[in-house]
């Protein structure tokens, strides 16, 4: 087997995240992007001692399974790539792949399955859109399959509201007529960098956000009263502008100015209110993180009169949701403007015993002179810190909850709580993501 070569393949197998594998030579070989049951021809790219990495060049025959996809944009944006697999053959697919990797890596367990998303179309709340162009003219919407530079106009996309279609459209047709340009990522130069749209699912509210570098000294006041007639199912409450001179392409704010009403919108969650600004992290799927949410409860158990430790706390949801059946709930996250949004958003629902503390958790925790009766642990995607997970163990907690959204970092961090005397009581994922591989999963965790 050589770099460059290609095969026939059958797909037998498939490990998280969408990666299947075949064996060649008596040597796995790793294919993105490929479903169990299809017949591909793949090229290899990679040849290691143990193992290969190779792409797909063309779909030969699709798995008996497959469906039609629901997006015109299939298969040309890099997102969903799930769609052609029915809904419930999804969560089976997602679920297996968990309990594969916690088995994988000795844990025991109680698996309770999968609990499916409420809405599977249009059930994210933010989207971010790059400008960018086709080769001829400005385009709007998300990146090429693969590709860093080229952009799809995704205007028909199925897991958003069409309130962000019509938005999206409407500004990439404003902008082409004025013939503004985007902000060109290999030479620095433009105007139009990313188009960042939130709309909450109880409330219908939406905060736009046009982020720009500052090349261009622009009026948007006409941009501005264009999308104040648009037709929208929700309620448009603020319009931003956002200035971006970085050179990386994140979203990211060296200022940000209102342009029309206000910098916020506000969702229910399981009764409580919060306050979400252009750069908090929230859920994406705001119906399913309330499944999520109350499924955190249910594992922490019996919380009256109990001292909780939410650490990576974010915008404070969780301890929010755990604060009014609780003595007293701190929370430390390291992003200073989602700690400032769960003071305020502690205000708004009247609760008194919630503490935020902005730092790192891997610091922060040896500030703490109190002792937790349980923890609740919602890292980022590549899971605790190895040096916070010691920490975090020496507290001697009787009960943690393990939110995590990669199975990988939740299975390599188990495995250490296991051998410092921990058991796994129960595990279930929860679907925040369809028609992607992506997963959720809650932990239960106790002390021997």
């Amino acid at each position: 087997m050589k770099k460059k070569e290609t095969y026939e393949v059958i797909i037998n197998e498939v490990l998280f995240p969408n990666k299947g594998v075949v064996y060649l030579e008596d040597k796995p070989v790793y294919i993105k992007n490929a479903l169990k049951g299809q017949k591909v021809l793949i090229r290899i790219e990679k040849n290691k001692k143990d193992y290969a990495e190779a792409k797909i060049i063309d779909v030969l025959e699709k798995a008996l399974y497959e469906t039609s996809p629901l997006c015109s944009h299939f298969g040309e944006c890099g997102g969903c790539s799930y769609q052609t697999i029915p809904y419930d053959m999804q969560l089976e697919i997602k679920a297996s792949q968990v309990k594969k990797l916690l088995d994988d890596a000795g844990i025991n367990y109680e698996f309770l399955g999968i609990q499916g998303s409420p809405l599977e179309t249009a059930y994210r709340n933010k989207m971010e859109f790059t400008f960018g162009d086709d080769g001829k003219t400005l385009a709007l919407g998300l990146h090429k399959k693969g590709k860093f530079y080229e952009v799809v106009v995704t205007r028909d996309c199925k897991i958003v509201n069409d309130d962000f279609n019509k938005i999206l459209l409407s500004t990439l047709i404003y902008f082409a007529e004025k013939e503004i340009p985007h902000y060109n990522k290999r030479t620095h130069e433009g105007f139009l960098r990313h188009l960042v749209v939130r709309r909450t699912s109880k409330t219908n509210e939406i905060l736009v956000n046009i982020v720009t570098s500052s090349q261009i000294n622009f009026d948007f006041s006409e941009y501005v009263e264009m999308l104040n007639e648009l037709k929208l199912e929700g309620q448009i409450k603020g319009i931003l502008h956002t200035i971006n001179d970085s050179l990386s392409d994140v979203v990211q704010s060296d200022k940000t100015q209102i342009l029309y009403g206000q910098d916020f919108i506000t969702e229910e969650i399981l009764g409580l209110k919060f306050k979400i600004t252009a750069f908090s992290f929230f859920q994406t799927n705001s119906l399913s993180a309330e499944n999520l949410y109350s499924l955190t409860r249910e594992f922490a158990g019996e919380t009256k009169d109990k001292v909780i430790f939410d650490l990576y706390s974010g915008t404070g949801t969780i301890a929010q949701i755990m604060a009014p059946v609780a003595k007293k709930v701190i929370g430390i996250e390291i992003v200073e403007e989602a700690v400032e949004a769960a003071r305020e958003n502690a205000k708004l629902n009247n609760l008194d015993n919630c503490e935020f503390i902005a730092g790192d958790v891997l610091k922060k925790v040896d500030e703490l002179d109190i002792k937790p009766d349980i923890i609740i642990l919602d890292p980022p995607r590549d899971g605790i810190h190895p040096k916070a997970i010691g920490k975090i163990i020496n507290f001697k907690a009787p009960r943690l909850v393990y939110v995590s959204c990669k199975p990988t970092s939740l299975a390599r961090d188990l495995k250490i709580f296991v051998e410092n005397g921990y058991e796994v009581k129960k595990v279930k994922c929860v679907d925040m993501f369809p028609h992607t591989p992506h997963v959720e999963t809650v932990v239960l965790i106790e002390k021997k």
